[in-house]
């Protein structure tokens, strides 16, 4: 138990880290906008200047902590308190140590996100957000269950950056963010969900019983669906099995090997739940 805490929060501080570098490397020097609560205070600011940035940030990010304690739970709570003060820690001493100089746009924008967004996948896997749009995409996840995490982050600081646009006038570095955003966030899901991705294959052949038991020697599991061909109105088996990506070679060999006619589709899947892959946890990500 312990052991599983120290490697959680160790996951937590390295992708703080990464934050870190992320904003003060390509978004701090470009004095670009990517949304989250922090492009929310710059608007209130810019509306009425006697709020502080900071403040404005941290008065924002309280009912979403609260929210996420009685929706999500205290460990969340308390990681995502942590992340969010190991991140600002991390951001303002790097920034002390060392200037980063401007960089082209372009450049900013791609390893911006790419960086950002394996900060915010890491985070979420631990169950773990540095506050703002993160946490709120997190807590909005529970109501929408089928959208990812990645594109309820979208949509939240797309409306951020067009605010921020409309206020400031400033269309160009507007522009700018929305690559950055896309980015991180395609970023953020395949973080969060390339390692469920998972291939099924349907297989229909004359030798539906010799490759159902190669499969099955193979450790992978078999549904056998019942088919009847359209032209040849002869009834057969089709062969359903799901496994990783890695897998795929050695299926389609072997299947070559018993049936070089063997008819085989091989679909993308998102993401299998069941034994041998996930489990679906009410919530979850």
């Amino acid at each position: 138990m312990k052991a599983n805490w120290v490697a959680r929060y160790a996951w937590i501080t390295a992708a703080c880290a990464v934050f870190a570098l992320g904003f003060d490397w390509c978004y701090a020097p470009n004095h670009m906008s990517v949304g989250g609560l922090t492009g929310a205070a710059q608007i209130l600011t810019a509306l009425w200047p006697q709020l502080p940035v900071g403040t404005t940030v941290l008065v924002l990010n309280v009912p979403l902590f609260i929210l996420g304690w009685k929706k999500i739970g205290r460990s969340f709570l308390i990681a995502s308190l942590y992340a969010m003060a190991v991140s600002s820690l991390m951001i303002d001493g790097l920034a002390a140590l060392y200037t980063f100089a401007p960089m082209e746009p372009i450049l900013a924008c791609l390893y911006g996100g790419v960086l950002v967004g394996v900060s915010m996948g890491l985070l979420l896997r631990q169950s773990a957000t540095t506050g703002g749009t993160e946490l709120a995409a997190r807590l909005l996840k529970l109501r929408f269950e089928a959208l990812p995490i990645g594109k309820l982050c979208l949509i939240l600081d797309f409306t951020i950056i067009a605010a921020y646009a409309l206020v400031f006038r400033d269309l160009t570095q507007a522009l700018y963010g929305l690559v950055a955003l896309y980015i991180c966030t395609f970023v953020i899901d395949r973080v969060i969900y390339g390692g469920t991705e998972a291939r099924v294959a349907f297989i229909i052949s004359e030798y539906q019983e010799e490759i159902t038991q190669r499969l099955l020697a193979y450790d992978r599991g078999v549904t056998l669906l019942d088919g009847q061909g359209a032209w040849s109105q002869k009834r057969k088996q089709v062969i359903l099995c799901a496994f990783g990506r890695r897998d795929i070679v050695p299926v389609k060999r072997m299947v070559r090997d018993v049936d070089p006619d063997a008819f085989v589709i091989v679909c993308d899947a998102h993401e299998i739940l069941g034994e041998g892959f996930g489990s679906y946890t009410p919530g979850g990500l």
